[in-house]
């Protein structure tokens, strides 16, 4: 899924800041595009983790919309013509991204869900 998701949109924007942003940015210049992704979707799976300690209504609204975003972009990308994805897979992608919107943009989002899909497409990212 290379190249599929423009991650300087979520770098810093899905999880809390980093402790020194010198680090960080030598950190992603270790990084594949592919990795880069699949630290994107962890980012996003921590912060809802983080929510399973008695998160505030605020925090639970904030998940559930940087993971829209997430997978908003995703489906986007997807339904690009111009991605070199088989047609196949880029169909699959896009019916699990759209599962994805839907669940976060429910009255009370499944985030045992939206994490296990994180958690999915992290790992065949970090293949």
């Amino acid at each position: 899924m290379s190249n599929v998701i423009d991650t300087s949109a979520f770098f810093g924007a899905v999880a809390s800041p980093q402790p020194s942003a010198s680090g960080a940015a030598a950190y992603r210049r270790r990084l594949s595009a592919k990795q880069m992704e699949a630290e994107v979707f962890a980012r996003a799976t921590r912060s809802i983790r983080e929510l399973e300690t008695g998160a505030s209504p605020l925090a639970r609204a904030r998940a559930a919309a940087d993971n829209r975003r997430l997978w908003t972009a995703v489906h986007r990308a997807v339904l690009d013509p111009t991605n070199s994805l088989p047609p196949e897979l880029r169909a699959q992608i896009a019916s699990v991204a759209l599962a994805v919107i839907r669940e976060c943009e429910g009255e009370a989002p499944d985030f045992g869900f939206i994490a296990e899909m994180n958690e999915h497409f992290a790992a065949a990212l970090w293949r």
